[in-house]
């Protein structure tokens, strides 16, 4: 009997497997063409026709697709394939047996990466537990989601509680003899920080034009953020540049452009974000790998093709009150304290200390406290991590909101939170029952990505958005792959998106009774999980 080698990797190791039936092929190549990954070839392969015993035996060559069995060439089950076959002849089907993980570690030596989301989900959704039961119907009528007018504005920058405000009398008139803290009232859904490189130009340009329209057109005040690694300098000269929120993070990549334009800018940004931390890897720095930083990449974050990895904190600060005096000083200094600074961080069972020692801040600049809940991101992480570090969003949220109201000064740094909202179809209700508990507003990414036509999921589905192989389009740089995506329709998409969630906010502030965003109305909020009562203090019912 011939041996076989059984250390190599096979086709029942892979993640995803191709059924593929030859006699629906019609062989016009469009599923090898437009696989990106380059999964699956056209081979030939000998058969031997059917004869009886008498006659010699004759062998035919059939054309038919094969699937590769590599590291670097293997199925994500991103289904391209099956949606470009005109007779369905092929499809990807998960195998739940795989071994592929533990055969990459063994092979390579290395830490398995990826993008997208972490796929173990073992302890279930929270905000799926929770339910809005307090509805004002008699003593407390509801509101019409239809008719009634709505306020759906948050506050971004530091607001000063009344003791605080510099309030004098003069000629009968109360006047201010103190600078208030910049102040911005935006929407409570903020396109979450997707850089330029993470998704692809044509995916940022249409984030970035849905962002304008809804400002302009629908008189939706939504607030875009950039991103690590800059914006192109035409936009940040452009009057468009007050709907974006520029972030600066610990590789400090594209502020060098940002700082050279300052003397051009027309408007100012919407706001300045200091990303410490993010919920896909937090205490790890970001990773763009080398294959998705392009040359426009390279030239707005003025570095070379490289892996371009940020380090796990920004350089110099070791204290939080050092981060307030050294970052937050600079920027609003370099803005003319005129534009909020805001600050984001991991969730993590130290996010409460960082946002009371941020209340404290005496110089009255931390403009809001983003915290970032266990999801996942469009660039570079371990699978470990992604899978194994972080903190759901729903509690820590409340761990803050709870902390600012035992000193008396919620609202104060306006709490905004992100993470795997929308998970299970709904954002517009996770963003409310998140509200409930006490953000001010929330952010969102992958919401955006699965408009403009992600084809991944939560199950596995092809999460290779670090490989620049996006076969949609989105988180690539490859010239053929995002000329895939539409720009226009993308982000037409995107607006419809938010007139929809607009829409069912209004559908849910109604019945509660609401004309104003319920920040911290917990007690709008009903549960039928014991734990989840106790832990977040709403009503438990069965």
């Amino acid at each position: 009997m011939a041996t076989i080698s059984i250390n190599g990797l096979h086709l029942d190791d892979l993640p995803w497997i191709i059924d593929y039936d030859e006699t629906k092929c019609i062989q016009c190549g469009k599923c090898t063409a437009v696989c990106s990954f380059g999964a699956i070839n056209p081979v030939v392969e000998k058969r031997r026709k059917p004869a009886s015993g008498i006659q010699k035996p004759s062998f035919d060559k059939i054309l038919v697709i094969k699937q590769n069995v590599s590291f670097s060439h293997h199925c994500v089950g991103c289904g391209m394939c099956s949606r470009v076959c005109p007779n369905g002849a092929i499809k990807a089907v998960r195998n739940f047996n795989d071994r592929y993980s533990v055969r990459y570690r063994a092979a390579k030596g290395d830490s398995l990466k990826k993008g997208g989301r972490s796929n173990l989900n073992t302890e279930g959704r929270t905000l799926d537990k929770i339910k809005i039961g307090r509805i004002s119907q008699m003593t407390d009528p509801s509101l019409d989601a239809a008719r009634h007018k709505f306020e759906l504005k948050t506050p971004f920058g530091r607001v000063l509680s009344a003791d605080k405000l510099a309030l004098h009398f003069e000629n009968g008139k109360m006047e201010l003899s103190k600078h208030l803290p910049p102040n911005r009232w935006i929407y409570p859904v903020i396109m979450g920080d997707m850089s330029i490189g993470a998704i692809s130009w044509r995916m940022w340009e249409a984030m970035a034009i849905a962002t304008a329209y809804l400002n302009e057109v629908m008189g939706i005040p939504v607030r875009m953020c950039t991103g690590e690694g800059g914006i192109p300098v035409r936009l940040l000269k452009s009057r468009y540049v007050k709907y974006m929120i520029l972030q600066i993070a610990s590789g400090h990549f594209g502020w060098n452009r940002i700082i050279s334009a300052m003397p051009d800018m027309v408007e100012d940004p919407a706001g300045i974000l200091i990303k410490i931390g993010q919920g896909a890897k937090p205490g790890d720095g970001g990773l763009l790998m080398a294959s998705k930083v392009a040359r426009y990449v390279q030239e707005i974050r003025g570095v070379p093709k490289a892996d371009l990895l940020s380090p796990p904190t920004h350089q110099g600060l070791y204290s939080i009150e050092e981060s307030v005096q050294k970052m937050f000083l600079s920027m609003n200094a370099a803005f003319n304290f005129r534009v909020p600074v805001a600050i984001k961080v991991a969730a993590s069972v130290t996010s409460v200390s960082v946002y009371n020692n941020l209340l404290r801040d005496p110089y009255n600049i931390v403009g809001g406290f983003f915290l970032d809940g266990l999801a996942g991101g469009t660039g570079a992480a371990h699978e470990i991590s992604l899978n194994h570090t972080g903190h759901p969003i729903t509690s820590k949220l409340r761990d803050c909101y709870l902390a600012a109201v035992h000193q008396g000064r919620q609202g104060e740094i306006p709490l905004f939170a992100g993470g795997g909202l929308g998970q299970t179809g709904s954002f517009a209700a996770d963003a409310f029952k998140l509200i409930c508990l006490g953000a001010n507003g929330v952010f969102m990414g992958r919401m955006l990505l699965e408009t403009a036509g992600c084809v991944g999921n939560d199950t596995g589905k092809c999460n290779a958005c670090n490989t620049g192989l996006c076969p949609a389009g989105l988180a690539t740089q490859d010239v053929c792959l995002t000329k895939r995506l539409d720009i226009d329709v993308a982000a037409q998409n995107i607006v419809n998106y938010f007139i929809a969630t607009d829409m069912e906010l209004k559908k849910l502030m109604g019945p509660v009774g609401n004309s104003t965003l319920p920040i911290g109305r917990s007690d709008a909020l009903i549960t039928v999980d014991k734990h989840v009562s106790n832990r977040l203090d709403i009503q438990y019912v069965c």
